[in-house]
C-alpha cells in the first residue's frame, strides 16, 4: 500500500473529517464537489460547504495512482491514521481557487500564499476510513470531538451554547463582548472554541493562547463558560470562513456563534488596503443562518469609554466619550519592549503569561543567511562575524557552512537543482531550531534559487528574526580567486552543474543586506551587519562598540 505522509494542514483536516467536524463530508473532494464549492459554496447534493477540502500531492505520488486502490495517509512519524480510496486524481486551476475562495491572487494573503507557495499541483479525493485519530499530548483534557461536546451539553443540560471563534489571546474587549452575548440569550452558555491547527503565520503559539484562556475563565460566572481546542487549520478567508466556521460549530452542538468584526481577516493586501469589508463576515453568516440551524449574534467593535471606565461598542458612544483602544501591533511593541500595558486592556494574568512568550528582540533568535557565488566571501564573513559575536558573549552562535553542511549533512547529494534545495532545506531545517532556541545560526552556503530562498525565509522567520545577506562579489573577482580550483575545472568541463558557469544563480531583488567583498573589506562588512543588527534591536552594543562601528562603515 503506498504512504502519503500528511503535512500539518492535512493533519487538521483530515481530524476533522474523521470526527465529524466537517460534516456532511466524508473524505477529500472529488473535482465535481470541489468546483460546486468554489462556484456556489455547496457540494453537488445542495449542501451548503464554502471550503474546499482538498488532499494536495506531489507529481511523482499523484502519477503513480490509480482510481480505486487504497493508500495510506501517515502523520510524520509514520503512523497510519487513515485509508484513503483514490476516487480521483487531478491538476487543480489554482489562480481560479485563489480568486473563489480568497477574492484575490495577491500572496500576501497567507491563504493565497499557502495555495501558491506550500501546496502541491495534485489534488487526490476519496473517501477517508479511520485508522486512528492523531494523537495530541498537550492540553488533552481540553480536546474534544463534536461526539464528546454533544454529550458534554446534555449531560449539563445546557440549553442555548453560544460558540466564540478565535485564534487570539483574549483581552477584557473580547469577554465584555462574550458577557453581552451571555446576556442576550436567554439560558445560556458560552464555549470558547479557539483554533489550536494552522492559524495565520505570526500569531501567538497556541501554548501561550490556552494558558491565558485558562486564565481568563473565572472572570466568566461560574459555571455559564467552557474552554475547548479546535485542531482547525485556518485559511483566512474572511466571509466565507466565518461561513465554515458556523457550519463546523454547528456540527460540535452549538446552538449560537459569534461572528466580530473582520473575522478571519487577513489583514492588509500588497497595496496596504484591507482584503474584506470589516462587516462582510457577518452579512454572509447572516443570509444562512437559518439554513444551518444556528443564530448568528454579530457586534460592532469594542472601545473603552474613557469617562465611563466600561467597554462598550462603537455604536454606543456617546458624543462626549473618548474611545480607547490598543491595536495588535502596539501590543506587540509594548511586549517586545517590555512596556506598561493599560489595565483596562487586558488582565494580568494573561499580560504575564505574553510577557514570558514575547521576549525582548535582543533576546530572541536569529538567522543570517549568506548567499552568493562560490568564492564570494561568504564562508570568510561568516566566520569572522562569529568571532565578533562570540567576543560579546550574548548568545550560543552556530555556523553552517556550505562545505561542511554538505560533508556531514548531505553527502549522498548531487548539483541538481532539486538536489541543492534539498540541501538548502536541511540547513534551513537546523537553522530554525537554532532560532527558535534563541541562539544565532549563520549560514554560509550558495544557495542559488529564489523559490528556495523564500521558502528558508517563511521557515525561520516565525521563530525569530531572519536577514538574507547577498555577497554580490562579481563572477570575474569570485574566478580569479578561485582558492578550490572549481572554476578552472568547470571552465574546463571537468565539474558539471557549477553554479556561475553552467548552472543559474538567481540574484537576490530584496536582500536584507548586500555586500561586495571586492569594494568592502572584511572587518568593514562584519562592521555594517552589526550596525543592521543593533538598529533593528536584535543586538544591544556598548555605546564604545557602536561608536567603532559607526567610524568604520563610513570608510
Amino acid at each position: 500500500m503506498k504512504k502519503w505522509i500528511l503535512t500539518l494542514r492535512q493533519i487538521c483536516d483530515l481530524e476533522l473529517l474523521l470526527t465529524a467536524g466537517f460534516d456532511p463530508l466524508t473524505g477529500f473532494l472529488c473535482q465535481a464537489d470541489y468546483n460546486c464549492v468554489l462556484k456556489h459554496n455547496r457540494l453537488m447534493d445542495g449542501s451548503l460547504w464554502p471550503m474546499p477540502i482538498t488532499l494536495d500531492v506531489d507529481a511523482p505520488f499523484a502519477q503513480s495512482l490509480s482510481l480505486g486502490e487504497t493508500i495510506g495517509l501517515h502523520a510524520e512519524d509514520y503512523t497510519l491514521l487513515a485509508h484513503l480510496t483514490v476516487a480521483e486524481v487531478w491538476c487543480p486551476d489554482k489562480n481560479a481557487e485563489a480568486h473563489a475562495v480568497f477574492g484575490s491572487d495577491d500572496i500576501a494573503h497567507p491563504g493565497v500564499h499557502y495555495l501558491f507557495k506550500q501546496a502541491n499541483l495534485y489534488y487526490v479525493g476519496g473517501k477517508v476510513t479511520q485508522v486512528a485519530l492523531p494523537k495530541h499530548y498537550d492540553f488533552a483534557a481540553l480536546r474534544h470531538t463534536p461526539e464528546q461536546l454533544k454529550q458534554y451539553f446534555g449531560e449539563n443540560q445546557w440549553e442555548n451554547i453560544i460558540a466564540f471563534q478565535t485564534r487570539n489571546p483574549l483581552h477584557r474587549a473580547h469577554v465584555e463582548m462574550t458577557l453581552r452575548a451571555l446576556n442576550d440569550v436567554p439560558n445560556s452558555h458560552l464555549l470558547l472554541h479557539p483554533v489550536v491547527g494552522m492559524t495565520k503565520p505570526g500569531d501567538v503559539d497556541h501554548y501561550t493562547r490556552v494558558r491565558c484562556y485558562q486564565n481568563v475563565l473565572p472572570y466568566y460566572p461560574e459555571g455559564r463558560a467552557a474552554l475547548s481546542l479546535l485542531p482547525l487549520a485556518m485559511r483566512m478567508a474572511g466571509p466565507k470562513e466565518a461561513l465554515w466556521h458556523a457550519l463546523i460549530r454547528k456540527n460540535y452542538g452549538c446552538t449560537h456563534f459569534i461572528v466580530g468584526r473582520d473575522h478571519a481577516g487577513p489583514g492588509q493586501n500588497s497595496l496596504g488596503q484591507p482584503f474584506y469589508d470589516v462587516y462582510a463576515a457577518q452579512t454572509l453568516v447572516k443570509c444562512h443562518e437559518a439554513e444551518i440551524g444556528l443564530q448568528v449574534l454579530t457586534f460592532s467593535e469594542m472601545v473603552y469609554a474613557k469617562e465611563r471606565q466600561t467597554y462598550v461598542l462603537s455604536t454606543e458612544l456617546a458624543a462626549n466619550d473618548t474611545a480607547l483602544s490598543i491595536s495588535g501591533t502596539q501590543l506587540r511593541e509594548a511586549l517586545h519592549h517590555h512596556t506598561a500595558i493599560a489595565s483596562w486592556f487586558s488582565y494580568p494574568e494573561v499580560v504575564n503569561e505574553l510577557r514570558r512568550s514575547y521576549k525582548p528582540k535582543d533576546k530572541q533568535g536569529f538567522t543570517l543567511f549568506f548567499t552568493g557565488l562560490s568564492g564570494a566571501g561568504k564562508s570568510i564573513i561568516a566566520n569572522a562575524l562569529q568571532a565578533k559575536l562570540m567576543e560579546m558573549g550574548d548568545h550560543t552562535i552556530v555556523l553552517l557552512d556550505g562545505d561542511i553542511v554538505r560533508r556531514e549533512l548531505a553527502s549522498e547529494l548531487g548539483f541538481s537543482e532539486e538536489d541543492r534545495n534539498t540541501n538548502i532545506r536541511r540547513v534551513g531545517y537546523v537553522a530554525s531550531l537554532i532560532t527558535e532556541l534563541g541562539g544565532i545560526a549563520l549560514c554560509a552556503a550558495i544557495a542559488p534559487y529564489k523559490k528556495m530562498r523564500a521558502e528558508i525565509r517563511n521557515t525561520i522567520s516565525s521563530k525569530g528574526g531572519y536577514f538574507e545577506i547577498y555577497v554580490a562579489t562579481p563572477l570575474a573577482v569570485c574566478e580569479e580567486r578561485d582558492p578550490k580550483g572549481l572554476y578552472v575545472n568547470a571552465r574546463a568541463g571537468k565539474i558539471a552543474q557549477f553554479t556561475g558557469i553552467s548552472a543559474p544563480y538567481e540574484v537576490p531583488e530584496a536582500a536584507d543586506i548586500v555586500i561586495d567583498t571586492s569594494t568592502m573589506s572584511v572587518d568593514a562588512a562584519v562592521s555594517a551587519i552589526l550596525e543592521i543588527l543593533h538598529t533593528a534591536g536584535y543586538l544591544i552594543l556598548p555605546a564604545a562598540t557602536a561608536a567603532i562601528l559607526t567610524t568604520e562603515t563610513m570608510h
